[in-house]
């Protein structure tokens, strides 16, 4: 599996271009959507003038009211560049896809269906023009100009433009892999397509709008954050508001400059600053496993995930079956079998080729013969005739598929052999793959390949369980191959020759009791469920019905990352529970560590809070706002890089991020400030 390169957290090119951004977004328009840091600009820009009016008029504390304002720009600057550091990671990801934009000559087809009895006319077009039912021939070493359903054909097909993945991959008319997207590359025969999206509105196109972070919708849960957010800014609004007369009243004075400051400090900037950032962040790390999400609302849900739905083929065994045994028939000895079966795949470099290879090797002790001196003609396994194998010396030993084997051999299912009919039945009913064998057009036997459950799932499946999910394998097979499977590979449930009724009916049985579902799917027939799951993940090698009705689409087709976009999405549930429990608790300690020093002239007895002995009134409030501006910077690679993921319980995680961020979001704030204070006073800023 190939994947992206992942940009660092402080790729150059990201940082320069989050740095201009984040000037851009000082736009109030934009800042208005985020209320804690929308109410810090604005009274940014009050101490700013502040400034001004001090340097102007010579009244005032023009040194210490510029540097409280440089301090609070810092703050929003902070925090808009960490929402560009977020978004331009995204944002490079869509610059790499753009590339694979290009103006395709296409070569369309004038009256493709031969309604006038002529030969079809080949008209070369830019693909730009191409309109959706317009019908493109493209053959071997052509661009597929644009997003379509094979009509006509088969072909293989390179992706790695979309997935990043050489291996090419076979598509052909009809069933669950006629899909093909524009600006793949056709690599052998020659196919016709049926256009399905117009020029600007492809697959590509959409990947291209859903990497861009900043058009990601907000999610339920930030939503509820925002207005608690900004429910903490009124009341802490409100306390420094009415510390004014407060202050009046006891003799003191407080500047409206250290009001401000005070409330800035008090206010949950951390968390205000950062809450975008780890969002898209989230969608990041998905699109790194080489997942497209439709919106951070569907990362979220799949934080939430009570029950995940999985293909046994590719996800719970391997995605290609493997060599098991060998079945001779009547005069043909086992070993004699695996050696044929062994030269019939040397040429072979499939998965399940290999596999033969192998087993021949570890099982019999046989060594590939060398074929140097011998004239050899390798028989490659194509889409049309599944079949290879290899003519050596008069030999013309082949094994394919079983129809295709035993019509090249001359005979019928019902004339073969009985003890090659009885193997067969017995692999299919085992829910296996019978593979046949002959030389010279001699029925020699069959190779049982077998579904194998990857070595590591159970161990994965009993980590889904501690967190509380449920898994259910749901397989096309029969109960009894399919019980066998779910019991070696520790799901929690199966579902059985499952057809689309079940798998929806499934799927909604379970939302009616409150639970949250995912699934995975790449055909027509899963497009239904994946519409209703509340994470629907469809294959990037799919119809383009199953990528509409999901919410995610993996680029790689490999269902086996479902497990990842579950433990993604609790990562960004963890990351903004502990980042809020860290700046809910970092304001609670400034609020501590500010008010004894502002007041201890006044109330002396409150020098017994003032622990850090902070050198000045000013000098606590200038360095409690460095210390809020720089904090949002120190914590930006977390909320990029996500809190390590552990499946651990509600109760354990609630224990660890008040043990972790809500005591460290209490001390830090102590450490922070008393050191920024000494620096402050030494160099007599304050």
């Amino acid at each position: 599996m190939s994947h992206p390169k992942a940009p660092g957290l402080f790729d150059m090119g990201i940082i320069k271009r989050a740095s201009i951004d984040a000037v851009i977004k000082l736009n109030p328009k934009h800042l208005a959507r985020n209320p804690v840091i929308f109410v810090t600009e604005v009274v940014s820009a009050v101490v700013a003038f502040f400034f001004v009016r001090d340097l102007v008029t010579g009244t005032g504390s023009p040194l210490f009211t510029g540097q409280i304002a440089a301090w609070l720009w810092f703050t929003v600057l902070f925090a808009n560049f960490a929402e560009a550091v977020a978004e331009g990671r995204g944002k490079a990801q869509a610059d790499a896809l753009r590339k694979t934009r290009t103006d395709t000559v296409a070569k369309r087809l004038i009256d493709p269906d031969n309604k006038n009895g002529m030969a079809p006319v080949i008209q070369k077009v830019s693909a730009l023009d191409l309109k959706v039912g317009d019908v493109v021939l493209v053959e071997a070493g052509d661009l597929i100009p644009g997003d379509g359903e094979i009509i006509e054909g088969i072909a293989s097909v390179n992706e790695s433009a979309i997935t990043g993945e050489s291996a090419p991959v076979i598509r052909e008319s009809g069933g669950d892999r006629s899909a093909v997207t524009g600006g793949t590359t056709v690599l052998s025969d020659q196919i016709k397509v049926r256009i399905t999206a117009a020029a600007g509105s492809t697959f590509i196109d959409r990947m291209i709008a859903l990497v861009e972070g900043a058009e990601r919708q907000k999610t339920p849960n930030e939503l509820a954050l925002s207005i608690l957010l900004s429910g903490l800014t009124i009341i802490f609004l409100i306390v420094c508001v009415t510390l004014w007369p407060l202050a009046s009243y006891s003799g003191s004075i407080l500047d409206v400059t250290v009001l401000i400051a005070l409330l800035v400090c008090l206010i949950p900037t951390t968390i205000g600053g950062l809450l975008s950032a780890i969002g898209i962040a989230g969608m990041d790390r998905l699109i790194r496993f080489n997942v497209i999400a439709t919106s951070g609302r569907a990362v979220e849900a799949a934080g939430d995930v009570d029950t995940l739905l999985l293909d046994k083929t590719g996800t719970i065994t391997f995605g290609n079956r493997m060599a098991d045994e060998f079945l001779p028939v009547t005069g043909v000895a086992e070993d004699e079998l695996a050696k044929v079966s062994l030269l019939a795949s040397l040429s072979d470099e499939t998965p399940e080729g290999r596999s033969i290879v192998a087993l021949a090797k570890s099982k019999y002790g046989l060594a590939e013969p060398d074929l140097s001196k011998s004239a050899v003609t390798n028989i490659p396994f194509t889409a049309q005739t599944r079949v290879s194998g290899i003519d050596i010396e008069g030999r013309q030993v082949r094994k394919g598929a079983v129809d295709s084997v035993l019509k090249l051999a001359g005979y019928s299912q019902e004339n073969a052999p009985a003890q090659f009919r009885q193997a067969v039945d017995r692999i299919s009913r085992a829910g296996g793959t019978p593979l046949a064998v002959s030389e010279n057009n001699r029925l020699l036997g069959v190779i049982h390949l077998k579904d194998i459950v990857k070595p590591d799932i159970k161990d994965r499946f009993a980590a889904l369980r501690a967190m509380g999910i449920k898994t259910v394998m749901v397989t096309g097979d029969n109960p009894i191959t399919a019980a066998a499977i779910a019991s070696e590979a520790g799901v929690d449930d199966f579902i059985a020759q499952a057809t689309p009724e079940d798998k929806l009916a499934y799927i909604r049985q379970e939302q009616q009791g409150g639970r949250l579902i995912a699934m995975c799917g790449d055909g027509t027939n899963d497009a239904p469920a994946l519409a209703q799951a509340d994470v629907g993940v469809a294959m990037q090698t799919g119809t383009q019905a199953a990528r509409e009705a999901g919410n995610m689409v993996d680029l790689d087709s490999d269902p086996t990352k479902l497990i990842e976009i579950v433990e993604i999405g609790k990562q960004l549930l963890m990351t903004r529970g502990s980042l809020t429990t860290f700046s809910i608790a970092n304001d609670v300690a400034k609020y501590f560590a500010i008010i004894p020093a502002l007041f201890v002239v006044t109330y002396p007895a409150l020098g017994a809070l003032n622990v850090m002995h902070l050198a000045s009134a000013n000098s606590a409030i200038l360095s409690a706002v460095i210390f809020n501006a720089l904090i949002i910077i120190a914590l930006i690679p977390l909320a990029l890089k996500g809190v390590a993921y552990r499946p651990v319980g509600a109760a354990a995680l609630l224990r660890r991020n008040l043990l972790i961020y809500g005591v460290g979001g209490i001390i830090v704030p102590f450490i922070g400030i008393k050191a920024i204070d000494m620096i402050v006073s030494t160099l007599h800023l304050a």
